[in-house]
C-alpha cells in the first residue's frame, strides 16, 4: 500500500466524518419538527435553524462519493453495485426531505403538514439506511474474486444492521436536538434540552448492545484490538460528556460532543475495515483490499494536489457561512424556505 493510497481512504473517511457531523445535526432537526414542535410557528422556527445551512452540509455526501469514485473505482463500484436498493432508498430520503423544504413553505396552510412529515420521513430514512449499509458492510457480504456482491435479504437486514441503523438515527436526532437547543430561544429550547436528557438513556443502553454485536459480529476486536477498545470507549465517554452538558446547560460543549460521537462512530467503522475497503463473507482471500481497489499512483497525485489546493478554501467558507448564520433563532420567524 503506497502513502498515497493511504491518504485517500483516509480523505475519505474524513469526508464522511464531516457529512455525519454536519448533515447529522440536519437529520435530527428534520426528525424534531413533528416531535418537538407544538404548532407551525415553532416548526417554522425549527427548520429555520438550518435553513441557510443544510443544502450545503449534503455537498459534503457528494464529495464523498465522487472522491471514492475517483480513488477507489473498484471500491465505488462493488459498494454501488451491491448497496444499490439501500442506497436507491437514502436517495428517497434525500429527495423528499429536500423538496420538503421549499414545498412547505409555498404550498396551502392545509397542504403544510404533509410537508412537514415529508421532512421527519426523508430526515429519518437517511441515516436508518446509511447506518444499516455501513453496519452490514462491516460484518461482510458475499463477494466473488471479481468483487461482485451476491447478497441476500439478510446480509443488509438483520439484527446487527437494523441496531447500527437505529444507533446512527438516535444519535443524528440527539445531535440534531443539542444543535436546536444551541440556536433557538423560548419554549423550544427548554424541550429540545428535556427531550435529550431522556433520550440519552436510550442511548446508553443502544451503545451497549452495539459494542456487543460489534465483538461478535465482526472481526475488529481480533485484528485492531487496542484501536477497536479506545474507540469503542471514546465514544461512551463523548456520550456521557454530551449528556452531563445538556443536563448543565452548556449547550455549545453538548453539540460539539454530540457531533464528536458520529465522528467516532465513522472512525470505528474505518479503522475496522483497514486494510479492505470490502469484506467477503465468502472468503477472506475475495477481500477488496486499499492497495488493489485504487486507481493509477498518477490519478492519485494530480487528485491530492487539487484536494490540497481547494480543501482549506472550501472550509474556510463553510466556518464563514455558520459564523455569519450563528445568532439564534426567536419567535416570531419569517416565512421559511430552503433558505432564509
Amino acid at each position: 500500500m503506497s502513502g498515497l493510497q493511504f491518504f485517500w481512504f483516509f480523505l475519505i473517511g474524513l469526508l464522511f466524518s464531516m457529512f455525519f457531523f454536519l448533515e447529522g445535526f440536519d437529520f435530527g432537526v428534520g426528525m424534531s419538527v413533528q416531535s418537538l414542535a407544538h404548532n407551525e410557528e415553532e416548526k417554522d422556527q425549527i427548520v429555520n435553524t438550518i435553513g441557510p445551512v443544510w443544502d450545503g452540509n449534503e455537498v459534503w455526501l457528494l464529495t464523498a462519493g465522487g472522491a471514492m469514485f475517483a480513488s477507489f473505482p473498484y471500491w465505488y463500484a462493488s459498494l454501488f453495485s451491491g448497496y444499490y436498493l439501500i442506497l436507491l432508498l437514502i436517495l428517497v430520503g434525500l429527495i423528499i426531505r429536500g423538496v420538503s423544504f421549499e414545498f412547505r413553505a409555498n404550498c396551502d396552510p392545509k397542504q403544510k403538514n404533509l410537508w412537514n412529515w415529508t421532512l421527519t420521513i426523508g430526515s429519518t430514512m437517511v441515516p436508518f439506511f446509511f447506518g444499516l449499509l455501513f453496519t452490514s458492510l462491516v460484518q461482510g457480504i458475499p463477494l466473488d474474486a471479481a468483487g461482485n456482491a451476491s447478497a441476500g435479504f439478510t446480509d443488509y437486514v438483520n439484527v446487527f444492521s437494523v441496531v447500527g441503523g437505529v444507533a446512527v438515527t438516535l444519535l443524528s436526532y440527539l445531535h440534531g436536538l443539542n444543535y436546536i437547543s444551541l440556536k433557538t430561544e423560548g419554549p423550544v429550547r427548554e424541550r429540545a434540552r428535556n427531550y435529550a436528557s431522556l433520550f440519552y438513556w436510550v442511548l446508553y443502553l443502544g451503545l451497549v448492545v452495539f459494542a456487543i454485536l460489534l465483538f461478535f459480529q465482526t472481526d475488529f476486536f481480533q485484528r485492531h484490538t487496542l484501536l477497536t477498545s479506545l474507540l469503542v470507549l471514546l465514544i461512551v465517554v463523548l456520550t456521557v460528556i454530551a449528556h452531563f452538558c445538556v443536563f448543565m446547560k452548556k449547550e455549545l460543549t453538548a453539540f460539539l460532543s454530540s457531533g464528536f460521537t458520529l465522528i467516532a462512530v465513522v472512525v470505528l467503522l474505518f479503522q475496522g475495515l483497514f486494510p479492505r475497503v470490502m469484506i467477503s463473507s465468502t472468503s477472506s482471500k475475495f477481500d477488496l483490499l486499499i492497495e488493489n481497489a485504487s486507481s493509477s499512483p498518477y490519478t492519485l497525485k494530480v487528485m491530492s494536489v487539487i484536494a490540497l489546493t481547494l480543501v482549506p478554501f472550501v472550509l474556510a467558507y463553510v466556518a464563514w457561512s455558520y459564523y455569519i448564520f450563528r445568532k439564534r433563532v426567536t419567535l416570531p420567524t419569517v416565512k421559511t424556505g430552503g433558505h432564509y
